[in-house]
Formats: C-alpha cells, structure tokens, sequence
C-alpha cells in the first residue's frame, strides 16, 4: 500500500481505489480475556511476526486497529464502516465509552468529504463499526453522510433493534448505539436493509457471514484480476487464520462465527483474495495459503 499520512494508505485493485482510513493502532485487551479458550503460546511461538503489530509481548495485550475503508469504485464513494464516533454514551465499553474522534477530519485529509460519499456499508452493527452513521445536530442525530444510502444488515437491524428489544436488553449499550447510530438513519429515509447478498455495482458485492452477529456480513471485491474481501469481524487477529475456531468474546454463536470464518478463509485461499479485516494493524491486508486441512499467511499487502 502508498503511504499518503500517517493516518492513510491507499492501494488500486483493478478499477477500485481503496483508501485505509487508520484511526488508532493501540494494545487492547490481554489475549485471554480477548480470546476465550486462548493461552500464552500460541502467541510467544508466532511473536516474531506477531509483535509488534498484533501482540504486546510485555503486557500479553492483543494490539488493534479502528479503521474505516474507502472505496472509489464505478463513479461512486463507498465507506465501509464508520468507527466509533465522537462523544458517544458507552458505558461498560471501555475506550469506546466517551471517545473522542477526528474521524471526519481524517477523511477529509483523504479527499472524501461527508457530501461524497455515496454509499456507507455497516458490517455489522457493534459501536465500532457504526460510530460516525450520525453526528450531533443541534442537539439531534442527523446522518453524517447526507447523500449517502446506508446498508444495513437485515437481520443485525432486527436483533439490535427494538423489535427484538435492543439485543434482547442484554446490554444498555445496544440501545444506546441503536438510538443514537441507525434509528436517525431510518428516519432520514437513508437505511436499505439487505439480507443474504446485495450488489453494489459490478466490482462490489455484499454477502452475510453470520455468527460474530445475526447479521454481520463481507463486502466481495472484483475487479480485473484483482480480488479482495473486507471481513469485518470474522476475525480480529491473524492468529484466527493459524486456529480458525478461536473466536472473539463478542461473537454471539460461536460455532456459527468458525463456520462462517472458515469459509471466508478457504475462498481466500482458493480464490487469492486479499483479506482485509476490520482490525488488523501493520499492513492491515494479506494473503492467505492453504496448507492441508488448515491455513497459513501469505504476504502481506505491499504496494
């Protein structure tokens, strides 16, 4: 990937412009904690490569990005999530509860400004992710992209929503982000609810990948002979490639999330798609191999 700041890369997949919108790049919780089921070896036998970007050896931290992605593709721009927002009420959410953000600031140093974006995709729906749908308008929610259709994933919608009670009121954060994030989307007459696949135009095709949610999805890119597929978070570290049954402590069923990363991994390998998850620092993007039965990384994106 070409260097453009400190907060941006860009990469030219066939037709595609992709811009890495890098908000912060900092340790976050100890594997354990991250990683039901995990230990400590896993992570030392891989820390040549694991540190610095993914693993903090003196603290056992797992290290992650917050990042967004934007997409040029066939006349139009598309953002593929949109962070954590600023000023959020999120409480029991860690750095996430209050956090401030230059989000908008960094995508107009990228070129995008919040008129340009013509379509924004929520993965799914985790206050990472959906942050920045909204900002603050005189006191109301108002969506930051005023041009832009918003897809949202059916069934995350339903889940989070208040038709299935805010996540079933398990977390008041869920109804905080719902309130504040996606129900201002829906009454601006901004929200298209997909379910399944939804293309987007000839190089860009949405398709659902649950388990880390009911609703949680992967946006395919092809182009010429370029491939690539934006993961969201089917996977949070590139030790989920090495043991693709170690899932997050955020994905609600989990041997649906394995099911659903596996599958995503095999096409990569298979198909040669350039893997880019929600979350991985360093490059951010890689390869993946096949070895046997299981997976090994390929390299990671340069140029």
């Amino acid at each position: 990937m070409t260097m453009t700041n400190e907060n941006t890369q860009r990469i030219v997949l066939g037709d595609v412009e992709v811009i890495r919108v890098l908000e912060w790049h900092v340790p976050f919780l100890h594997t354990s904690e991250f990683f039901a089921g995990t230990d400590d070896e896993v992570w030392k036998e891989h820390a040549d490569w694991l540190a610095p970007d993914h693993w903090e050896p003196g603290t056992g931290r797992m290290v992650s990005a917050l990042q967004s992605w934007v997409l040029r593709s066939g006349g139009r721009t598309v953002l593929v999530d949109t962070g954590v927002g600023h000023g959020r009420e999120r409480p029991g959410m860690g750095p996430f509860h209050r956090a401030r953000s230059e989000f908008l600031a960094l995508l107009e140093r990228a070129g995008v400004r919040p008129q340009d974006v013509d379509v924004v995709v929520n993965t799914h729906l985790h206050v990472d992710h959906v942050g920045w749908n909204t900002v603050d308008a005189d006191g109301d929610w108002a969506p930051a992209f005023p041009n832009a259709q918003y897809l949202i994933p059916a069934a995350d919608d339903f889940h989070y929503g208040p038709a299935n009670g805010y996540g079933g009121g398990v977390q008041e954060v869920d109804r905080l982000l719902y309130e504040d994030s996606i129900a201002p989307i829906h009454r601006a007459g901004q929200a298209v609810l997909w379910d399944g696949h939804h293309r987007i135009d000839d190089h860009l095709t949405l398709e659902s990948a649950p388990g880390h949610t009911p609703g949680s999805s992967v946006l395919r890119l092809a182009s010429g002979g370029d491939r690539a597929v934006f993961a969201g978070d089917l996977l949070h570290s590139p030790v989920q490639i090495l043991d693709p049954c170690l899932n997050s402590n955020a994905c609600l069923k989990p041997a649906q999330a394995e099911a659903s990363r596996r599958r995503i991994l095999a096409r990569a390998a298979d198909e040669r798609e350039l893997l880019i998850p929600a979350h991985f620092g360093g490059a951010g993007a890689l390869e993946v191999r096949r070895t046997g039965d299981a997976f090994a990384l390929g390299p990671w994106a340069t140029a």
